[in-house]
């Protein structure tokens, strides 16, 4: 399932104990949408990139700006004005070329949010106002996917799953 260079580059996380080799299986096969490329975004987009998540979708349809670049760790000055979820997805293939990257530069909305949802197994919520929170949780609710949410407010962040139904 994986080539000698992915077992490479993902030695020291197979050789956990805890994690081993079919844990890595499963990120492999793991579908994760992440709504919204700002500030939560950037860094999960990151991590689950590097870890070895196989298919991350991304769906923003803001531009980089100027005002991003000290917490968008993402994006740079070559990057402004252009669609973030472009640029993310050219980063993040450089960072692990063995993931799927599916940019969606749109906003999220009641007309794609269900067609987009069902190709994912979970669903990241890094979103920055509550029209989009809450179109998320209930889309999540009535497709039964389990739904992180994550948010930031000055010095404090919050997280909490729900939907969640257990394996």
């Amino acid at each position: 399932m994986f080539t000698k260079l992915e077992l490479q580059r993902y030695n020291r996380q197979i050789l956990l104990p805890e994690f081993g080799i079919s844990a890595q299986e499963e990120l492999k096969k793991a579908k994760v949408l992440i709504i919204g490329a700002g500030g939560l975004g950037c860094p999960m987009l990151q991590y689950l990139a590097v870890a070895g998540v196989g298919k991350i979708g991304l769906i923003d349809d803001d531009v980089v700006d100027i005002s991003n670049l000290h917490r968008q760790i993402l994006y740079s000055e070559k990057d402004i004005g252009r669609k973030k979820v472009e640029v993310a997805a050219e980063k993040l293939a450089i960072l692990n070329p063995y993931v799927e990257i599916t940019p969606y530069p749109a906003r999220l909305t009641t007309e794609n949010a269900n067609s987009i949802f069902l190709q994912y197994d979970i669903i990241v919520d890094g979103s920055d106002n509550f029209p989009t929170r809450y179109l998320v949780d209930a889309v999540c609710a009535t497709l039964k996917k389990p739904l992180v949410f994550g948010s930031i407010f000055k010095f404090e962040g919050q997280l909490s799953v729900f939907h969640y139904q257990g394996a």
